[in-house]
């Protein structure tokens, strides 16, 4: 049976741009069979949009279903996960006293390396998407690990539970474990071309799930292996992630394993490395960019190439605070947010924009980073979910089909539900479980969505839709 066209009533808040969240009230949205957004009428009551909206679109009544916010409730755009290490989720707070590499041989390989069980992959894979879509994540770009059923397994699951994917199988032929690394260039070539068709396989469309070419890093690759990466993203059209200046020792290593003589790059920096073997593109994800160099920023603004911000792992791994706006928005390179699992200790992108929030703030006390002053490093509640939204679209090849409520974009959306104090101090809205967030009444819109991302958890995240398609509903 087909799904039935859509009515939604009540508040919708969402990014109109970097610094402007706007907020709908007493709105009705259309969405049709497909999960496309086909009307938005502000100032409209559910028995006008019955009169007037049903009519136009040529659609019955009794063959809509609508959905009302509550009070206390408001639609919002889902959010965008541009970094997030699938295959790590058992680990998420363990780094004990750890620096980035120690971590990855101490902690994060072997667990890597155990998923090619794939009991042991499935179990973890399904509470990593059960998980991520709890917390209103209605697309995940995911680092897999080197295992093609393993990774194939991931991209299966993240289709049948009806979450927005980018599904990577890493690579990586130098600086890992022996017996966890690709044994040839050629044969990664082969293992990532299997897990493309796979995914081409079970969505030939890619409109939920695409495949990531994903090199690891530039630490665990060979120059020969990145090259033919490259060459493989623009055979394939497909979008590219990997990490980049993390932590200063990994940028002191890069330095080490590729002078200009080795990669034909005009100099030792991350970036021109990357940028050498083709990697560096319109379509390709930068992890964490903490210690990006002025040249740096700057060819990955000329490349168009994009950053995923992650502000938890950078903290947690002691790597550093990102100037995201010095570096990124100010040169209009674009930003999204990411939990980086399992460096960063949380699932969610709303404790990762409330991190950023944090962390912007600290750049600003610190007076300077590298040298350079960043006094206006602050980023406001508007600009830290515009990159967990709009910002994170634009990273994952989505800007025009996810992120705001605008005709012809899909319906991917959470419902947020915050308590209602009433005067003897109870809940008097709902099922009183609307975690931290209380509202008492003299809150104005702006404040309501601050003190939600502030103290918000999945306890807020009522309903999650994808095209659509109801993924997640709290119970």
């Amino acid at each position: 049976m087909a799904a039935p066209n859509k009515l939604f009533l009540g508040s919708f808040v969402h990014s109109k741009k970097l610094k402007e969240i706007e907020s709908l009230h007493n709105a009705a949205v259309a969405v049709d069979s497909s999960g496309k957004i086909v009307a938005v009428e502000k100032d409209c009551s559910e028995g006008r949009a019955r009169e007037t909206v049903l009519p136009r679109l040529g659609w019955r009544e009794d063959e809509v279903e609508v959905v009302r916010a509550a009070d206390g409730q408001f639609f919002f755009p889902g959010f965008i996960d541009t970094h997030i290490h699938a295959s790590q989720y058992p680990n998420v707070g363990i780094f004990g006293e750890s620096t980035l590499l120690d971590w990855l041989k101490k902690y994060t390989f072997p667990l890597e390396a155990s998923l090619a069980d794939s009991t042991k992959a499935r179990q973890v894979y399904t509470r990593v998407i059960r998980k991520t879509l709890s917390h209103g994540t209605t697309c995940a770009a995911y680092y897999a690990t080197i295992d093609v059923p393993s990774t194939n397994l991931l991209a299966d699951l993240c289709h049948t539970a009806g979450q927005r994917a980018l599904v990577g199988r890493i690579c990586m032929n130098q600086n890992s474990p022996d017996k966890y690394r690709d044994a040839s260039v050629e044969s990664a070539i082969a293992d990532t071309r299997a897990n493309i068709e796979h995914i081409r396989s079970i969505d030939p469309s890619m409109a939920l799930v695409r495949p990531i070419i994903t090199p690891r890093f530039a630490p665990a690759c060979s120059v020969d292996l990145m090259r033919q990466l490259g060459a493989l993203a623009k055979e394939t059209g497909l979008p590219i992630q990997t990490h980049i200046s993390e932590n200063t020792a990994e940028i002191a290593f890069v330095g080490e394993l590729f002078p200009p003589s080795v990669t034909g790059a005009a100099d030792d920096t991350y970036a021109a490395v990357y940028d050498a073997c083709g990697l560096l593109t319109e379509r390709t994800i930068l992890g964490h960019a903490v210690h990006l160099t002025d040249s740096e920023a700057e060819l990955v603004a000329r490349r168009k190439a994009k950053i995923s911000h992650c502000p938890c792992s950078n903290s947690a791994l002691t790597s550093g605070a990102a100037p995201v706006r010095r570096q990124f928005l100010d040169r209009g390179i674009a930003c999204g947010l990411g939990t980086d699992m399992s460096g960063g200790y949380s699932p969610s992108v709303l404790e990762a924009a409330r991190q950023a929030a944090l962390v912007s703030r600290q750049v600003v006390l610190s007076g300077t980073v590298d040298g350079k002053r960043e006094d206006g490093a602050a980023l406001s509640v508007d600009e830290v979910l515009y990159l967990a939204t709009r910002g994170g679209a634009e990273v994952v090849g989505l800007a025009d089909k996810v992120g705001a409520f605008e005709v012809g974009m899909d319906w991917d959306v959470q419902l947020i539900g915050l308590n209602i104090v009433g005067e003897d101090g109870e809940v008097i809205n709902g099922d009183g479980d609307g975690g931290d967030v209380d509202v008492f009444g003299w809150e104005s819109w702006p404040n309501q969505v601050a003190k939600w991302v502030y103290n918000g958890d999945d306890r807020n995240t009522k309903k999650v839709w994808v095209k659509g398609r109801l993924v997640h509903e709290r119970r």
